[in-house]
């Protein structure tokens, strides 16, 4: 059955179902094609589900620590675990089923469920409708990477995604991946009650992040019983009765892990590979990732790509600022671009780590004079108060401009309070715009104007070793 329509907007992540509603509220006609879960990785198996279950684990941290603010519990603290997946499901579900209801709703809108498959530039199969449209938007998103692992076909192991279906607490999980999904899954379970052992390939977790951040996290998972490996170079899988032992070539420790339940977090594809890319002419890079310009167009003129699949962000907010950069060119006569955005994103562990600009080796290798500010998070009274001192605070300042190059907050409030750093970036203010405002006390964000107050010079990477 063959239809024609103004647009046809394949995946229904962050990026596709605003565009969809915007284009159809001006008179377009859309399809929107969904062959799975409505709503995306946020959705089903990212934010709203993985942030309820760190709550659920925060709440059990807490509980644990009772004692230290004078208050009495008299039973020890457990975990029913399916009541924390109930919570999780709870709050999830109405969610992606909102996104459904709402598209279906949409007036000018069509919604088709099956695997979209390009047969030309701007023909659109799925199932028995061939789907043809002028402009074309690919909202795809991704999915966990499943390593060429020794013995790794041998064992069963979970990804983000099947952990969402977890209603059992394993006994140990040996997690695969020392980055942001691993170090929150890792700690997580740690807090409901498993033992957890996190396998890095690097010399130290988190790799794009500056050392001192990694340090500081390691330390973090370490004070609560958690076992980071690194430099586990050579990774392996056994199936040895109810267990599995993972095989780490590791500097230090033993040369092999035994656990229950294995966990893989090394990494993020694009869903990219069945659609057919290849029948449109549209580029990709090695990786898989939809190639686009500085407005999402790909090389083939009417087809976007936005989300996760396009490489320039993986996360739900960059996401959604791609939808926001497509409909300003398309819509508002607005040139908006990718470039003009800041990076942006928070690693959610408990503390959390707030990061907007450039690391401080990003800041190195630039060459040009900077300055930076660094507060410890014991010298936050906020902090204090809470007892969650864990963690800093650094900013790096361009000495040429006074312009804020980059800032990471790890520590309790980081995720929150780092905006007030990023709204003075994207204004491209100097930095005392926030040094001499006066912030609330008692807050965290109190204490960045504090630490603007005492900027010094960056030390070359020389001078920092033998400091």
């Amino acid at each position: 059955m063959d239809k024609s329509y103004d647009a046809v907007i394949i995946g229904t992540g962050q990026s596709g179902p605003y565009l969809a509603h915007r284009l159809a509220a001006v008179g377009q006609k859309v399809a929107v094609i969904e062959r799975d879960k409505f709503g995306g990785t946020c959705v089903n198996t990212g934010c709203i589900p993985t942030k309820t279950l760190v709550a659920s684990a925060h709440a059990a941290h807490v509980a644990r620590r009772a004692s230290e603010f004078g208050v009495k519990i008299d039973c020890p603290v457990g975990i029913d675990i399916k009541k924390v997946k109930a919570r999780k499901d709870a709050i999830q579900k109405p969610a992606q089923e909102g996104v459904e209801k709402e598209l279906r709703s949409q007036p000018n809108c069509d919604v088709y469920m099956g695997q979209a498959q390009f047969e030309s530039a701007h023909v659109i199969a799925v199932g028995e409708h061939r789907l043809s449209s002028p402009q074309i938007f690919i909202n795809v998103g991704g999915r966990a990477i499943i390593p060429q692992m020794p013995g790794l076909d041998q064992v069963r192991y979970l990804t983000n995604s099947s952990m969402m279906d977890v209603d059992f607490l394993p006994e140990h999980l040996i997690v695969v991946g020392g980055s942001y999904i691993g170090l929150e899954f890792g700690q997580m379970y740690r807090r409901f009650g498993s033992k957890v052992t996190i396998l890095q390939r690097n010399t130290h977790l988190i790799p794009r992040e500056d050392e001192d951040i990694s340090e500081a996290v390691k330390g973090i998972m370490e004070a609560e019983g958690i076992s980071v490996r690194l430099n586990a170079t050579c990774i392996g899988f056994e199936k040895r009765g109810d267990s599995v032992v993972v095989k780490a070539e590791c500097t230090s420790g033993s040369p092999s892990v035994t656990g229950t339940h294995v966990l893989l977090a090394v990494g993020r594809r694009p869903n990219t590979d069945d659609l057919g890319l290849d029948k449109a002419g549209v580029a990709q890079d090695n990786k898989g990732y939809i190639i686009v310009d500085d407005f999402l167009r790909t090389n083939v003129p009417g087809v976007w790509a936005m989300g996760d699949c396009n490489g320039k962000g993986g996360f739900t907010h960059t996401s959604y600022n791609d939808f926001e950069i497509v409909a300003a060119n398309l819509l508002d006569n607005d040139p908006r671009r990718v470039s003009d955005r800041i990076t942006a994103y928070a690693l959610y562990i408990d503390p959390p780590l707030g990061r907007a600009g450039m690391t401080e080796t990003e800041v190195r290798k630039l060459g040009r004079p900077a300055m930076i500010g660094k507060r410890l998070m014991v010298n936050v009274g906020r902090a204090v108060e809470k007892s969650e001192t864990q963690g800093f605070m650094k900013i790096l300042v361009d000495a040429q401009t006074k312009q804020i190059l980059g800032a990471s907050i790890l520590g309790v409030g980081g995720d929150e309070a780092i905006h007030s750093i990023l709204d003075v970036m994207y204004a491209k203010a100097p930095y005392t715009v926030i040094s001499r405002a006066m912030h609330i006390h008692p807050t965290v964000s109190e204490l960045i104007p504090t630490m603007l107050q005492d900027l010094k010079p960056l030390p070359a990477a020389a001078e920092r070793e033998v400091a």
